[in-house]
């Protein structure tokens, strides 16, 4: 039995998907049709309804909760993980006369976490435009207009103060401060038209797959470093030591409540939808 599977090259995804892309556990009758893609594309196939089984933002889910549901394994959760507000230049946003909208802010995808949390600490931010994240640094860098801001996620909350950036707001302590609960990353959307006891058996999988990859750590299997060539291997290591946690191996009760406060956000911040709740599959 054959799935299509979509992941991105972070080493978050390759740590937790190469035991079972790989065959380091026993698979038994399920193989997967692997696909590596940033999450601003995976986000846009889910909407399309193109793979079985995907990484997704949580900002792409409600859009896409009529055909998929979430696995309780593979995600990333967690606290002091969350995108960051830089800035080629140092700059002040709590003082007198700071306007958001004096300033264009890049952000790594519409449907993304990363623009929701941004949105809920700038909510009346116009002057947006959506990049691929690792374009985000490079476009700050070489920009001629001084009044140009960019949300970073992944490997670059590492390397951007080496480049000569400068952090102007955690959108992700910002979203704990107001929330209490553990930030919402991203999650693996699966169809809904799949059976409950093969969903149930996938989302196991995968979490063997997570345990087993611990098991052998801090060792990084060649699956992590052949997709991650031009980061050093302590990065690659404080990558997974941030993204792939408790909250990776089973989401638990307060991950699902903080999806569900996700939700209840997005809805606030676009009145016209209303989201089914009951995202995750059955235990």
């Amino acid at each position: 039995m054959k799935f299509t599977l979509g992941f991105s090259p972070c080493p978050n995804d390759t740590f937790i998907f190469d035991a079972l892309v790989n065959k380091k556990i026993d698979t038994g009758d399920f193989e997967f049709d692997v696909v590596l893609e940033d999450v601003q594309t995976l986000n846009q196939w889910a909407i399309d309804g193109k793979l079985d089984i995907s990484k997704i933002s949580y900002g792409v889910l409600p859009l896409i909760v009529q055909q998929y549901k979430i696995l309780h394994s593979g995600g990333a959760l967690g606290k002091g993980v969350g995108p960051l507000l830089i800035s080629a230049n140092p700059v002040d946003i709590n003082a007198e006369g700071f306007n958001i909208n004096d300033y264009t802010i890049a952000i790594p995808g519409e449907h993304t976490t990363a623009h929701l949390l941004f949105s809920l600490a700038f909510p009346g931010a116009k002057n947006k435009i959506f990049k691929i994240f690792h374009e985000i640094e490079g476009f700050l860098l070489n920009s001629t207009d001084q009044k140009t801001l960019g949300v970073i996620i992944h490997e670059n909350r590492f390397t951007y103060q080496q480049k000569g950036l400068y952090k102007l707001i955690d959108l992700g302590d910002f979203w704990e401060k107001k929330t209490g609960y553990p930030i919402p990353l991203g999650g693996i959307a699966i169809k809904k038209n799949i059976s409950p006891a093969i969903l149930t058996k996938i989302d196991q999988l995968i979490q063997q797959s997570i345990e087993y990859a611990f098991s052998n750590y801090p060792y990084l299997p060649e699956y992590v470093t052949c997709h991650s060539q031009e980061m050093e291997e302590n990065v690659m290591r404080q990558h997974i030591d941030l993204y792939v946690n408790n909250y990776s191996v089973d989401i638990g009760k307060d991950g699902k409540e903080a999806v569900n406060e996700f939700l209840h956000i997005y809805e606030h911040n676009n009145p016209v939808s209303s989201i089914d709740h009951n995202v995750f599959i059955q235990h």
